[in-house]
């Protein structure tokens, strides 16, 4: 009986939810702004954001302020429905919190190799303290890669990055750390969801991480082979191992000489009719992910029956929307005509 209950509320609360997402008006509105004041203000005041940005002034508001206040009302809002979820809702948190966790040690990461550690304490998540055991404080100041190892010292990535500690004068591969990172991240949501899971609710799962990894992985081919030119087997090295890629697939896709190619072969994979509907005018290839992660998760979020597929779909949703609103506050910071940012969108246009 509990579990009924609490699978018509999951249901109820994240369709809800995603009934206060921002329309095809808000992006307008937001899209006319000129400053990142005036950004805040129509968050503030016009949608579904106002109450993380109650004590925001609009007229002196930081970017990386902004940015830190819309992660947190997405981690909160995806953390409070992961409770309402009994199967898996408190793995799928712990996911959560692995993923914030590897998102600032690899943003520590940027910031270390451009010689500016300083500037992470502008988006520090303050809101993430209470979840993690990794140092955040320490993550701010740090100046070198045995500062990150003792930052991580009480948590599983400390092993995972003691391999990666670079010779003198060396930077750290970050290729490689990402790599390593999410795979023990992937890892374990695969080993959640084949454990707590069974039936239809474990297909549809893993359909949507195996073609959130397939994503993933070709943004890795993308960016690797045709914007740093690395070498295939460098490339191949990257990759995620999960994912519903044949070995025939992921060959043809390593050999591909153009964008336009690699794209081709992606319509022929199983997560190709999504990505088909994807297709269009785009800026960068992460659009393509995204809209393609947006069409399957928009379906599921309306047809799904099952909570925790509801659920994770909800959580990609909102960041996808978190994502657009901060493309557009930096397309307003770097005065792009509202166009060009429009261009750059994933939601906008559906």
């Amino acid at each position: 009986m509990l579990s009924t209950y609490s699978s018509n509320v999951i249901l109820a609360k994240a369709r809800a939810m995603y009934g206060r997402r921002l329309r095809t008006e808000d992006y307008r509105e937001l899209l006319g702004c000129r400053s990142v004041g005036e950004v805040a203000s129509y968050l503030k005041n016009r949608t579904s954001y106002a109450a993380i940005l109650a004590g925001v002034n609009e007229n002196d508001v930081h970017r990386g302020q902004l940015e830190v206040r819309l992660r947190q009302k997405l981690f909160e809002d995806n953390s409070s429905l992961c409770r309402y979820e009994v199967t898996v809702g408190e793995h799928f948190a712990d996911y959560l919190i692995g993923r914030a966790e590897i998102e600032q040690i690899l943003h520590s990461l940027v910031l270390l190799e451009g010689d500016a550690p300083g500037e992470y304490l502008f988006s520090m998540p303050a809101y993430l303290t209470a979840h993690t055991h990794l140092n955040l404080p320490a993550l701010s100041h740090i100046r070198s890669y045995d500062d990150l190892l003792q930052a991580v010292s009480h948590t599983p990535y400390r092993k995972l990055l003691e391999g990666f500690r670079p010779a003198p004068g060396m930077m750290p591969d970050y290729t490689g750390i990402e790599n390593v990172l999410f795979t023990h991240l992937y890892g374990e949501v695969f080993h959640v969801i084949d454990t707590y899971t069974h039936g239809e609710t474990q297909r549809q799962l893993n359909q949507i991480f195996d073609s959130y990894v397939d994503l993933q992985n070709y943004l890795r081919i993308v960016r690797l082979r045709f914007i740093h030119h690395e070498p295939v087997a460098e490339v191949q090295r990257s990759l995620l191992p999960f994912g519903q890629l044949h070995t025939r697939h992921l060959k043809a896709l390593l050999a591909a000489e153009t964008e336009q190619e690699l794209a081709a072969i992606m319509r022929r994979i199983p997560v190709g009719k999504h990505f088909i509907r994807a297709q269009g005018s785009y800026v960068y290839p992460e659009q393509l992910m995204n809209r393609t992660k947006y069409n399957i998760c928009r379906r599921d979020i309306r047809f799904s029956t099952h909570p925790s597929v509801v659920l994770i779909s909800y959580i990609i949703l909102t960041e996808i929307e978190v994502g657009d609103i901060i493309t557009i506050v930096e397309g307003i910071r770097y005065r792009l005509p509202p166009e060009d940012i429009k261009s750059m969108l994933t939601v906008v246009d559906f």
